[in-house]
């Protein structure tokens, strides 16, 4: 019998047993969560994933061999198309940033309640962020909050942007999606990609989270 295609494939990587063993039967309680495999340590859970390509991983900061964070930036490295939810007891905003810079899709408290989880877990795999427990529509203001710009310039500095790109990175860290960024700009979605991959070569970033976070970092928008 075929899987069904909304079945979710998770690791889940914790050092400690007794939490992962009653985290996965909490999970395959649930319809559509299949858990595929479970790490001890950064070295195995970042083995695990390269294996079995899971859709998401729980990841926990406080790992051996390799932390949670290290572990992230290897699972850059390979490029995977696995979902990371750090899954943590406590964390600073600093913490926040960076594992998001990282390749992180989300962070949930272990105190948080079980729907809290599964929530996030939807929510990431559907390729979206979750902070908390707010998933991609409170993101940017909770980035604003965390990541205040330290310039005490008078003005934010040009980077060779166009009238129309900055108009453009307002709209992207206003939570706009290509098409609705289109719409509102009275332009075609291949010209708004356009106008983001000049965007990402002026301002050496990859992808829509790094411009936001450097967007704010610098002062290109109204942190208002």
């Amino acid at each position: 019998m075929e899987e069904s295609p909304a079945t979710i494939d998770i690791v889940i990587s914790d050092d400690h047993a007794i939490f992962r063993e009653g985290l996965r039967k909490l999970l395959e309680a649930e319809p559509g969560m299949r858990i595929v495999g479970e790490a001890a340590d950064g070295e195995e859970t970042v083995n695990l994933v390269r294996q079995l390509n899971p859709q998401v991983l729980l990841l926990d900061l406080s790992l051996p061999k390799l932390t949670g964070m290290e572990a992230l930036r290897e699972l850059g490295k390979l490029g995977v198309q696995t979902r990371t939810l750090v899954l943590t007891a406590a964390i600073e905003s600093e913490q926040i940033i960076e594992a998001l810079q990282l390749g992180a899709h989300g962070i949930v408290l272990k105190h948080s309640a079980l729907q809290i989880l599964l929530k996030s877990i939807h929510c990431v795999q559907a390729g979206q962020y979750w902070v908390g427990q707010e998933g991609v529509s409170d993101l940017i203001q909770a980035l604003r909050r965390m990541n205040p710009s330290q310039s005490t310039s008078g003005g934010s500095p040009a980077f060779g942007l166009t009238s129309r790109e900055r108009q453009v990175i307002t709209l992207i860290v206003a939570g706009y999606t290509n098409k609705d960024l289109a719409r509102k700009l009275g332009m075609s979605e291949h010209t708004a990609k356009h106008h983001l991959t000049h965007i990402y070569d002026k301002l050496g970033v990859s992808n829509r989270l790094e411009l936001v976070l450097y967007a704010i970092d610098h002062r290109l928008v109204d942190a208002n």
